[in-house]
């Protein structure tokens, strides 16, 4: 399929020519942002180019994963309670790497221990009906936490019916990995989590936290090395998503930052923003943080500290956020009331 066939402005189509795009599904396989920087076209006019592109393939073929990582099949994974989900319009994309950063106790493993129990319904319930991986780089993996989160899920998820939650052996399909190092992260991806991939017993990449190897494996005179090293892990996750329509979840730390105004990594909101730079924010689709909140609510006898999470950037969200909070049966999007 050539340019010709697309529905473009004779302006886009000259760009992508000189960007030396020979294939319109290559505009799949990078970023939108090296989509821009390549073409020299502006952002509306990269989303117009991908729309065109996903539409022609739409034509002339199945669709294809890469169109699924971009978002155009439209399948999600649902995070269990409605008022996230419209935050992000019905949950992460079946494929592609979603980043979600936030400092310790904002509720980043909490967030992704509900999504390996989501990702284990049928479709209609907002999962895709397979279990999880989850690569723990940092601290043991918490199972107690895990058990407690199954033990309420008729709680968290009454859209489901309990007769089908009864009948799902939750701990049975969370298969958790523990990377000491980076060396070791490598070879869980490039074996491990493909066997489980191609016999299908997962649907959801899980690795908490990213940073944890890479900061602590590389000293500040090493920075090259360690994008070199993080560029490979990064293709390793979008290669399993791409190949296999999984969505993939990254939990990162986060830095200070002393000057807000020239970041534009994390929420204006945030005196924090995500670990790793730019080297590893142009490698994500979707970045998400979260942030502890100062105030608390009550819900008869449980209370929780306010947590808020927000869309940093993503080809399909606006950018915004939501207040939510932690409670027994898991992370829950708070409602207010007008007074």
């Amino acid at each position: 399929m050539n340019w010709d066939q697309l529905d473009l402005n004779p302006r886009i189509r000259a760009a992508v020519r000189r960007a030396a795009l020979t294939s319109v599904r290559d505009t799949f396989c990078v970023s939108s942002l090296d989509l821009q920087r390549s073409t020299g076209l502006d952002r509306s006019d990269v989303q117009q180019l991908l729309g065109a592109a996903a539409a022609a393939c739409r034509r002339h073929a199945p669709i294809p994963a890469v169109l699924i990582l971009r978002g155009e099949c439209g399948l999600r994974l649902t995070v269990g309670c409605p008022v996230l989900d419209e935050l992000l319009r019905d949950g992460l994309p079946a494929g592609g790497v979603t980043e979600l950063s936030g400092e310790s106790g904002a509720g980043k493993t909490q967030l992704a221990l509900q999504l390996c129990l989501c990702v284990q319904y049928p479709v209609q319930y907002g999962g895709l009906n397979a279990g999880a991986v989850y690569i723990s780089t940092e601290d043991s993996f918490p199972i107690r936490r895990l058990q407690q989160l199954i033990r309420e899920q008729s709680c968290l998820r009454s859209d489901v019916p309990a007769a089908l939650i009864s009948s799902l052996q939750f701990t049975d399909h969370v298969y958790v990995e523990h990377a000491a190092d980076v060396d070791a992260l490598q070879v869980c991806l490039s074996r491990r989590v493909p066997l489980l991939l191609t016999r299908g017993l997962v649907r959801l990449v899980v690795v908490d936290s990213v940073a944890a190897l890479f900061r602590s494996e590389f000293q500040a005179d090493d920075w090259l090395e360690r994008n070199k090293q993080l560029l490979t892990f990064s293709s390793a996750l979008q290669q399993l998503s791409l190949e296999f329509n999984t969505p993939v979840l990254c939990v990162n730390q986060v830095t200070d930052v002393f000057n807000r105004s020239n970041d534009t990594l994390g929420p204006l909101s945030s005196s924090v923003s995500p670990a790793l730079g730019l080297a590893w924010a142009n490698q994500v689709m979707v970045r998400l943080m979260m942030q502890r909140l100062q105030g608390s609510v009550e819900r008869g006898e449980q209370s929780s500290a306010l947590r808020r999470l927000e869309v940093v950037f993503a080809p399909h969200l606006a950018r915004g956020g939501r207040d939510a909070a932690v409670w027994r049966e898991g992370l829950r999007g708070v409602k207010y009331t007008s007074s």
